[in-house]
């Protein structure tokens, strides 16, 4: 038994990895189309790419492990059934339970694993992510100065050039050169022309300097408060040095700390504490909303200010009303108008803060959840792919891959419907994040319980057959 347990383990760990490594990749690929944008023209150093990637991808394990489970699962066991190694196993007197027990004690200790990754790794790997996305979206676009196109994209300068080329010593030559100066922000009274130019960026790329030759300087003077004329000085000059700062051009990293607040970033324990102190602030807000309220009415805090029974009341706030003339009627029916418009606003905030709260607290609760489901959907994909392997009998990247991407796909859009029915508010969330995994485990069982009784329901074969047969009894009819 120690020797087929180990041949079990061997045969599947191999495809384990292999199907992990590709899963990360292929879902690694679809998250920088969705950021290749963020990225590109910004002359990020490829090191802080690698780091921005490896973050990205520690994100992708919760989605991976359950495909690799699942893949690694069909093909290990669809080998096994292709080389007829299952039969020898029942032979035996082995049953397919007893075969798939090692596997289903590893499935329990990566679950765990996945568990422990989402709630120790995950959150700071976030955390580091999310900084450093926001570092390269607020990072401005490499300077990149286009012939015959007016470039904006340096605070405080618009700048135009007509030709350009790279010189031997790596700067560059600019020809007709039009410089817009209007750093000051006071508009475009300061203009530099120049016959031709060269271009050089310092070696920490914080500034980049223009020595100009044979131009002309333009600077059209303020307005004065004693003297209303506009004077334009021009000077002409064989070589002039400019000197402009790029500051917004370099890459700064942030303090990650200022990104903390996010609960993508809590692990289970945050998140407890979390969604308790958000409840509990909510029915703090909701008493004293409540005793605000009830200590505004007009006829108990300005026409009567005595207790009296709530049978009396309305008896006496009608007595009341009768000794009041017109004029004084209308005041009070004006005094308790205006009271509701107040109470009627201080509602609509109250409601909006509650409400607030309330979501916050409802996003925590499913990212809570969205820690056990995913880890415990490694061997709900385990309880499907080996079945369905042995079922299938048809090991490598063929049948195996097909049968893969359906029930991951399955699995995927039901936890998207899930958690965006919980979001918004259609479902609760442990209803919402768990309704894959409600779904998927009673095929797991059946699949399993069909394959204990050698089912031949994916034997396309003879369904090919029963209805080859059904159509020549109709046409004999």
């Amino acid at each position: 038994m120690k020797k087929l347990t180990k041949f079990i383990l061997l045969s599947f760990i191999g495809p384990f990895i292999l199907t992990f490594f590709i899963s990360v990749f292929v879902l690694l690929m679809q998250f920088i189309w969705l950021w290749v944008d963020e990225m590109l023209g910004k002359g990020i150093e490829g090191l802080v790419i690698v780091e921005f990637l490896f973050y990205a991808s520690s994100n992708m394990v919760p989605l991976a492990l359950p495909l690799a489970v699942l893949l690694a699962s069909i093909m290990t066991f669809g080998n096994l059934g292709e080389h007829f190694e299952l039969v020898s196993f029942k032979a035996a007197g082995i049953s397919l339970q007893r075969v798939m027990r090692p596997l289903a004690l590893l499935m329990i200790f990566i679950s765990f694993g996945a568990f422990l990754f989402s709630d120790y790794v995950i959150p700071v790997a976030n955390l580091k992510f999310y900084s450093l996305l926001h570092d390269i979206r607020n990072k401005k676009p490499a300077v990149n100065i286009k012939p015959g196109v007016f470039y904006n994209e340096i605070e405080g300068y618009t700048i135009r050039v007509m030709d350009k080329h790279r010189m031997e010593d790596g700067d560059e030559m600019l020809k007709d050169v039009m410089i817009y100066n209007h750093s000051n922000s006071i508009g475009n009274r300061k203009l530099t022309v120049a016959d031709s130019a060269v271009m050089k960026m310092a070696d920490d790329e914080s500034y980049f300097s223009i020595r100009l030759f044979h131009g002309t300087d333009y600077q059209d003077k303020s307005e004065t408060i004693t003297n209303k004329i506009f004077p334009l000085s021009r000077f002409s000059f064989d070589e002039n040095l400019i000197r402009i700062d790029l500051d917004g051009f370099s890459f700064n990293r942030t303090d990650e700390d200022a990104f903390k607040h996010d609960y993508r970033l809590y692990n289970l324990k945050q998140l407890d504490s979390g969604i308790d102190s958000l409840m509990r602030k909510n029915e703090i807000h909701i008493k004293e909303f409540t005793s605000l309220i009830s200590k505004n009415y007009l006829f108990n805090n300005t026409i009567y200010n005595g207790k009296l029974d709530v049978g009396e009341m309305p008896k006496r706030r009608l007595d009341y009303m009768n000794n009041l003339n017109t004029g004084e009627i209308n005041q009070v029916y004006s005094i308790a108008i205006n009271n509701m418009r107040t109470n009627k606003g201080r509602s609509s905030a109250a409601a909006t803060q509650i409400e607030i709260k309330r979501r916050d607290a409802l996003r925590m609760k499913i990212e809570w959840h969205r820690k056990y489901a995913f880890s415990l959907a490694c061997f709900i994909m385990f309880l499907i792919g080996a079945p369905l392997g042995a079922i299938v009998k048809k090991g490598g990247l063929g049948m195996p891959v097909v049968i893969s991407i359906i029930f991951f796909v399955i699995f995927w859009i039901t936890s998207i419907t899930g958690e965006k029915m919980a979001k918004e508010d259609l479902l609760e969330p442990y209803e919402g994040m768990w309704l894959a995994s409600a779904l998927l485990l009673p095929l797991g069982l059946f699949f399993t319980y069909k394959a204990t009784k050698d089912s031949d329901m994916f034997n396309f074969a003879a369904y090919a057959a029963f209805f080859g047969k059904l159509l020549k009894k109709k046409e004999i009819k």
